[in-house]
C-alpha cells in the first residue's frame, strides 16, 4: 500500500507536467504560425505596392493594395504587442508602414520577419 502511496502522486505530476509541456508546445505552434501569416500578408502587401508603382495604368491596383493591407493589419491583431525596436509595437509599426509610408518602420517588420525565420516572405 505504502507503495501506491508514492506512485499515485509521482504519476500524477508527471502527467499534469506532460500537459503543461503540450500546451505550451501548441502555443509555441500557434504563435509561429500567427508570425508566418503576418510575414505572409506583409510582403504580399509589398508585392502589391511595388507592382503598382511600376504599372500605373491600372486603377485596380490600388483596390488591391488597400486589400492586401488590410489582410496585413488583420494578421498583425493577435501579434500587436510584440516589439519591433525604437520603442514600437509590431502594431504601431505595421500602420505606419502600411498607411503611412514609413520606410524605417518597414525595414523593423521585415527584420522582424527575418528574426522570425521568415525572411523569404518578405521584400
Amino acid at each position: 500500500m505504502r507503495v501506491f502511496k508514492v506512485i499515485v502522486p509521482v504519476v500524477v505530476l508527471m502527467a499534469m507536467t506532460a500537459g503543461c509541456s503540450s500546451a505550451s508546445d501548441e502555443d509555441e505552434e500557434g504563435l509561429t504560425a500567427q508570425r508566418e501569416n503576418y510575414c505572409l500578408q506583409l510582403g504580399t502587401w509589398q508585392k502589391a505596392r511595388n507592382a503598382a508603382r511600376t504599372d500605373t495604368s491600372s486603377s485596380t491596383e490600388g483596390d488591391e493594395i488597400e486589400t492586401v493591407a488590410r489582410d496585413a493589419l488583420l494578421a498583425v491583431q493577435s501579434l500587436r504587442d510584440e516589439t519591433v525596436g525604437q520603442g514600437r509595437t509590431l502594431a504601431e509599426a505595421t500602420q505606419a508602414a502600411l498607411n503611412d509610408g514609413d520606410t524605417a518602420a518597414e525595414q523593423r517588420l521585415v527584420r522582424y520577419c527575418d528574426d522570425a525565420g521568415f525572411e523569404t516572405l518578405t521584400r
